[in-house]
């Protein structure tokens, strides 16, 4: 099992920038992949960005978003630049042990609770 904790969420006003951590502990040497999405508030949750962690390969769809790597620390970051209100969600931290490059939920087994980011115009 693989646990996922993530941190650095708190209230932002547009234009600033925020990073988030997700630690992972328990069996981390058998992932393989791990990822950040977001839930606003009323939506679904959306996927932001993952990374291979041998290594390094990025998939990211939005371009404020930099997700970066330690695996010394087993740790992952969500680097957002330029916050908007619509920025404004609970951001989950992933992983998986199998599938790498995955964009959707069912990609990921493990799962973080959430941190919570709020951007205020």
């Amino acid at each position: 099992q693989v646990q996922l904790v993530e941190s650095g969420g708190g209230l932002v006003q547009a234009g600033g920038s925020l990073r988030l951590s997700c630690v992972a502990s328990g069996r981390t040497g058998t992932m393989v992949a791990m990822g950040w999405f977001r839930q606003p508030p009323g939506k679904d949750r959306e996927f932001v960005t993952s990374i291979q962690l041998r290594d390094g390969v990025r998939v990211r769809v939005k371009g404020r978003f930099t997700i970066s790597r330690d695996n010394a620390k087993n740790t992952v970051y969500l680097q957002i630049d330029s916050l908007v209100p619509e920025d404004t969600a609970v951001y989950f931290c992933a992983a998986d042990s199998s599938r790498v490059g995955a964009t959707t939920e069912d990609g990921y087994h493990y799962w973080g609770q959430g941190t919570q980011v709020t951007v205020s115009s």
